[in-house]
């Protein structure tokens, strides 16, 4: 039997998280500061505020810095990866990137399914598949990808985001078979409802307490440690897993 390759600290990972300046990317470019990580706080054209939240990790203590590529730019985000490589590996990937852009089946635009599948699936590649060989030669790596509870119940007005975010999930299931005999995990999170300027629009109190059985909607923090959970040493035999947060939802 194989013994797992001795792992390298926290201090010498590198983590990068896209859509690293939203509400939930914050959170868990923080948790993973706070693990020891040295995050890289990715925004799609906003880089004002990557900027802003990489400069208040490092007041706190921690190695942060911002980067600014549009997902949908083939060019541009193999560039920008290019150039952080130079750096050295990214060992921890957080897919967080996507976009919502909802219509009823039979009134959605083909631009309306387009943007939500180049964003997420094309991006997940775009993104994720340049980092796989420098991540597995240092025999130590994790994936993961935010996706939602939409692509496990389906959810009205969303069947672009469903198919998407549901692709990511099979693409989890395959590419962690792919990796795991090189110490890279590849899993998952499936967030319900988290309170997000996104979401406070989307679900008052009364639709919550409908929907959810907690009876309320979950904090970005909780999504972000379940992240930090994941990219730890000790979820190292987690892996091809679809995680569910979201308060008891169906």
């Amino acid at each position: 039997m194989n013994a797992p390759a001795t792992p390298a600290p926290p201090s010498t990972r590198r983590a990068l998280v896209t859509g690293g300046s939203g509400g939930i990317g914050a959170a868990i470019c923080n948790a993973l500061a706070r693990a020891g990580m040295q995050v890289i706080v990715h925004a799609n054209s906003r880089l004002d505020q990557a900027q802003v939240l990489a400069a208040q990790l490092r007041d706190q203590g921690h190695d942060a810095e911002a980067v600014a590529f549009d997902l949908r730019d083939a060019a541009a985000t193999s560039a920008a990866l290019a150039r952080l490589l130079e750096q050295g590996p990214v060992q921890v990937l957080v897919n967080n990137a996507g976009v919502h852009d909802d219509a009823v089946f039979p009134g959605m635009r083909e631009a309306q399914w387009e943007r939500v599948m180049d964003v997420s699936v094309n991006g997940f590649f775009r993104v994720t598949q340049p980092l796989m060989l420098p991540m597995i030669r240092t025999r130590w790596g994790r994936v993961i990808t935010i996706t939602s509870v939409a692509a496990i119940t389906g959810n009205r007005g969303q069947v672009n985001y469903a198919a998407a975010k549901g692709a990511l999930h099979s693409a989890t299931k395959s590419l962690a078979l792919e990796v795991a005999s090189r110490g890279i995990t590849v899993n998952a999170v499936a967030p319900g409802i988290i309170a997000t300027p996104m979401s406070e629009g989307a679900f008052d109190a009364a639709a919550i307490a409908r929907l959810v059985p907690a009876q309320r909607a979950g904090t970005p923090e909780e999504v972000a440690d379940l992240v930090a959970f994941l990219a730890s040493d000790q979820a190292g035999y987690i892996t091809g897993q679809v995680i569910s947060i979201n308060g008891g939802m169906a």
